[in-house]
């Protein structure tokens, strides 16, 4: 689903709260990421569509700069922007220039199971943010077209004590009467892999396995991608 309609938001006489902000800063640099330093990487790729699989591969030069190459125009197509949305996803930005830029407050404490509340204002997606223990555990956005939830579900942590979501879903509602309209479940897998000229204990922790799970036009549609013999540039 496209999800790029951005809103307009005023944030006048809306003052930054120092608490708000300490706990994004905190769960926001916890978070695995690929760093400044990353190699990017090559790999063998296979598209799996229903349990039928076609193969070709996958070169990721920087967060945004993605090829993949499958005989298959549709799966590549989907293939590439699942790709390209984990290398977005994994990119390292200061959190100043990320949602540190933006007025953040605290919405009103209310006990919720997946922890406080933060509010983004400014950023024109109405982003709404929940934390616990450290961790960004649910995702919200209301846009012009689309309005969704993620939910993280589970998460490893790295060797260098940063996590990583390994389950997440993903509901999509109507931003006219919140109807539900589409729900995604995403399971990860890494693979681990040194670093050029770096040694173990500092591995790149890049993509291995996804499943998504989905419906459409009343069926369940399972897809997968599995990464093999990456090869860091």
């Amino acid at each position: 689903m496209q999800m790029y309609e951005r809103t307009s938001e005023s944030v006048h006489n809306v003052k930054d709260d120092p608490q708000a902000r300490e706990l994004l800063r905190r769960a926001y640099e916890k978070i695995s990421r690929w760093g400044k330093d990353f190699p990017g990487f090559k790999a063998e790729l296979i598209c799996i569509n229903q349990g039928k699989s076609v193969k070709g591969s996958v070169t990721i030069k920087s967060p945004r700069e993605v090829e993949v190459s499958l005989p298959d125009d549709t799966l590549q197509k989907w293939a590439h922007g699942q790709i390209a949305m984990m290398a977005i996803h994994r990119s390292s930005r200061p959190f100043e220039e990320a949602d540190g830029k933006y007025t953040l407050t605290l919405a009103e404490e209310d006990d919720h199971p997946l922890g406080r509340l933060i509010v983004i204002h400014g950023d024109g997606m109405n982003s709404r943010y929940r934390i616990k223990n450290d961790r960004m555990t649910q995702i919200n956005r209301n846009m012009e077209r689309i309005k969704f939830t993620i939910n993280v579900e589970e998460s490893l942590t790295t060797q260098d004590g940063k996590h990583l979501t390994t389950h997440y879903t993903v509901f999509y509602f109507s931003p006219q009467d919140s109807k539900l309209l589409q729900a995604e479940s995403y399971t990860d897998q890494p693979a681990v892999v040194s670093r050029p000229g770096s040694p173990q204990a500092d591995p790149l922790y890049l993509p291995g396995h996804r499943r998504v799970i989905y419906t459409e036009d009343g069926e369940t549609i399972v897809r997968g991608l599995v990464f093999q013999g990456h090869e860091p540039l």
